[in-house]
């Protein structure tokens, strides 16, 4: 399936105690582009991912998915079109093999046993997964148990890849195996992190959030080499990044 851009206009969500969660956020990621969304915790980004295939629904605005709107009419689409990765593994791996979670999407989705088969060790064999498929998840490794839960949606060919924490719990090895697999996707790519070398590595661009709202958004590099505003929001600059040249500010601050 090809890559298709993602607009949020307008988005605004309270939690069920009435709490602001999201206020007015508004951004548009280009087909194919990897994003970074980066804030300190409470900032909204994993809640702003669960609206980007109707896990949840705002109170106000919404989101694009190649421009029709995420709607309870349109939800089936949207969940074809974007795959959402849990911070947790396992919150999506539960089926007694590995094998089985990777089929899973794709039998509900209506596919014959026999493909979904087929096309789950295809894919498990991409993400060098094939000598697992009749494993347990739950004797998989935590890097292992992440490319499975990569594997489990790529499976079913979205557009959008939307992932929330994708580098925790990961040794050094898994998260080098991670940032290769994610550079090397050619969906739009949306990744809540706070591994800040990570979305230096893998995405071109950067949102910062904070309070529910956009703050700045620009070119990753110039956007974390900021020291005061990181530090103004809870972050740090990376060690050994180099304040970007003064003759490039491509960081964009929202009032």
């Amino acid at each position: 399936m090809n890559a298709a851009d993602v607009e949020v206009f307008d988005l605004e969500y309270r939690y069920p105690d009435a709490t602001p969660a999201l206020r007015g956020v508004t951004f548009r990621v280009p087909a194919g582009e990897a994003v970074a969304l980066i804030g300190p915790n409470g900032a909204g980004k994993s809640t702003l991912l669960l609206h980007f295939n109707g896990c949840l629904w705002p109170a106000r605005g919404g989101v694009r998915v190649g421009g029709e709107p995420v709607t309870r009419s349109t939800v089936a689409r949207a969940r074809r079109a974007v795959g959402l990765v849990f911070q947790d593994p396992d919150d999506q791996l539960f089926m007694p093999t590995v094998l089985e979670d990777v089929a899973f999407g794709l039998l509900n989705a209506g596919m014959p046993p026999e493909q979904a088969q087929r096309r789950a060790r295809e894919t498990l064999d991409r993400f060098d997964l094939g000598g697992l498929a009749g494993r347990p998840p739950y004797r998989l490794s935590a890097g292992e148990k992440r490319t499975a839960a990569i594997a489990a949606v790529m499976a079913m060919e979205p557009s959008v890849l939307a992932l929330d924490e994708p580098s925790s719990h990961l040794d050094p090895r898994g998260r080098r195996r991670l940032i290769g697999l994610l550079r090397s996707l050619p969906q739009t790519r949306i990744v809540a992190t706070h591994d800040l070398e990570l979305a230096l590595e893998v995405c071109g661009r950067a949102i910062l959030l904070d309070g529910g709202r956009v703050v700045a958004e620009g070119r990753t590099r110039e956007l974390l080499s900021d020291e005061v505003r990181m530090q103004a929001h809870g972050l740090e600059r990376p060690r050994g990044m180099e304040p970007p040249p003064s003759a490039s500010p491509a960081v964009t601050v929202r009032p």
